[in-house]
């Protein structure tokens, strides 16, 4: 598998192009379901993956990409935005249609999916947050190239069965081959999918499903002067990595496939369901005209009841559902910003460039409406942490060489290839320790599992301890107490609710409440977790999570 890159290895000025200029498309959409005779039934449809070219900006080139769609014509970066029905089966069979030459550089020095044949470009589809079953969860060893002729040693299935089983709310699906997250999704690859439940959303009064709920998915880019995507080609230690490097950071901040789009808003409320498909940017999103968000859902899962935020803090691969009242605006317009440092929390401060989103233009006249923002929304059952089956020590590591440069990140010292550690046993909770011994915010991804952060304490001596855990790699022999015992990290209150992905700060041992279960109705699964291939968990930093910030994770009865 070889690598197309431009000749050009420069990324253009950013400041060259206009922002603003493009509208904010809203993508296709597809019901993953078919009404028949009144009655909702399950859908079978194939959405294929496919080289193309996107225009990203109305003054750049046509950019070549790999696109989602049901057809290369109506392939869209992002992809199509699916709509499940909660309790209505969908069954995709995900085709790679992709040349044998990636467009972005890629290191073959990390462990990277790699055909018999050498030809072809591996992929595989993970559902964000999607509580199925292993065969049909996107497990990083069960890639496939084109027309399936080569596959992963853990590939199982042309065809995923998604049961749709699990509460209502806002995922996202994404390339998770081993060793190309980074690149496949820096291609293109993302896309929205969303659950909804009439019975239990209608009566709130909450908008869904409707011209005025829209996904913004959000990610940067650099681009060369013809429009392609700029990626480093070289790394931060050639002699060891040719190509990787710790973070990928773009200057274009892409909004629903355009850089920096505007959207015409009615003065009224509007839902937007923001995904951070970035590869390593966080946002600390904030209006210029001191608009607020009302925040309704965290990742995949609603809040008991409603928050309302000036600003909040979204790591790669975390899910802001949010309410905008543009009736509140004193202004005809207002900018979608961001401040935050890159890498987060400790790097460089925005620029002109990065420090923009996007444009709402907003209409002169208020506007008659019938949605409105529930004084409560769902209510799950209460997590009780004294029926927690285990307790687990999770530690982050980062490797670096002898020019102080980052090798690579482990999860508690091991390699991804490591015998399996984690067995939690399927309908259970566990209480997971995530010690982060890094200078970076790590947002961890769990498949299958949702959680609920109970503390975030900063560790007390952390050199020194350090020291031991790199030697020993054990935090009970390590006397984790000793050192865990610093100044409480208070947990925002929209983020105390059930998590997919949360932000494990430096220097902190983050205690989490893990449950695999059903959160909303405390079952089990109606599939069998414990089949291979199993699941993973890792940091959705994809630079990280490819080399190797990732573990296997094997369900047991």
């Amino acid at each position: 598998m070889d690598s197309t890159v431009a000749k050009s290895d420069k990324p253009m000025t950013p400041s060259k192009l206009r922002m603003f200029v493009d509208k904010l498309p809203d993508m296709p959409r597809i019901k993953s379901y078919d009404v028949i005779n009144g009655v909702h039934v399950p859908k079978s449809f194939n959405i294929g993956m496919y080289l193309k070219k996107w225009k990203f900006h109305r003054d750049l080139p046509a950019t070549p990409v790999f696109a989602y769609g049901t057809s290369q014509s109506t392939a869209t970066v992002p992809g199509p935005t699916i709509e499940a029905l909660q309790g209505v089966d969908s069954y995709i069979t995900w085709k790679n249609h992709l040349p044998s030459k990636h467009i972005l550089p890629w290191d073959p020095t990390i462990p990277t999916a790699t055909p018999s044949s050498k030809k072809g470009i591996p992929t595989v589809v993970h559902l964000h947050g999607g509580i199925d079953e292993p065969q049909s969860d996107g497990h990083s060893e069960a890639w496939f190239t084109k027309g399936f002729k080569d596959h992963g040693p853990k590939w199982t299935t042309k065809k995923y069965h998604y049961h749709n089983l699990q509460h209502p709310g806002t995922m996202w699906y994404h390339d998770h081959a081993m060793g190309l997250t980074r690149v496949n999704i820096l291609a293109g690859l993302v896309g929205a999918y969303v659950i909804t439940q009439p019975s239990l959303e209608g009566p709130m009064g909450l908008l869904y499903g409707k011209e005025y709920d829209r996904p913004l998915v959000i990610f940067d880019r650099d681009f060369r002067r013809d429009g392609s995507i700029y990626m480093n080609s070289t790394g931060n230690n050639p002699s060891i990595h040719p190509q990787w490097q710790p973070e990928y950071f773009g200057d274009v901040i892409i909004v629903n496939g355009k850089a920096w789009p505007y959207m015409m808003v009615k003065r009224r409320k509007y839902r937007f369901r923001i995904i951070n498909a970035s590869n390593a940017r966080f946002f600390k999103f904030f209006f210029t005209n001191n608009m607020t968000f009302i925040h309704v859902a965290s990742d995949s899962a609603y809040h008991e009841r409603p928050v309302e935020l000036r600003d909040m803090l979204l790591g790669p691969s975390e899910i802001a559902d949010v309410i905008v009242d543009f009736s509140k605006s004193k202004s005809n317009s207002a900018i979608l910003a961001n401040d935050a440092p890159y890498p987060y929390p400790s790097g460089d401060p925005v620029n002109e460039q990065n420090s923009k989103v996007m444009k709402f233009v907003i209409g002169p006249h208020h506007e008659v409406e019938t949605g409105r923002v529930p004084r409560k929304l769902v209510k799950y059952p209460t997590p009780d942490t004294s029926k927690a089956s285990n307790t687990r020590y999770i530690a982050f590591y980062e490797y670096a060489s002898d020019i102080d440069e980052p090798t690579h990140l482990y999860i508690n010292g091991k390699s991804f290839e490591a015998p399996v550690t984690e067995t939690p046993r399927v309908g259970t909770s566990e209480i997971w320790n995530i010690i982060n011994l890094t200078e970076d915010n790590h947002p961890m991804h769990i498949h299958l599992g949702l959680f609920v952060v109970l503390e975030q304490r900063e560790l007390v001596n952390i050199e020194e301890f350090k020291a031991c855990m790199m030697k020993l790699n054990d935090a009970i022999k390590c006397n984790i107490s000793k050192y865990s015992h610093g100044k409480l990290t208070e947990v925002p209150l929209h983020e105390k609710g059930w998590k997919n992905v949360f932000k494990m700060m430096p220097g902190h041992v983050t205690k989490i409440l893990v449950k695999f279960s059903f959160i909303h109705s405390n079952e089990s699964y109606p599939f069998d977790a414990t089949a291979e291939p199993g699941y993973v968990y890792h940091c959705h930093i994809l630079d990280h999570e490819d080399n190797v910030m990732m573990r296997p994770l094997k369900f047991v009865n």
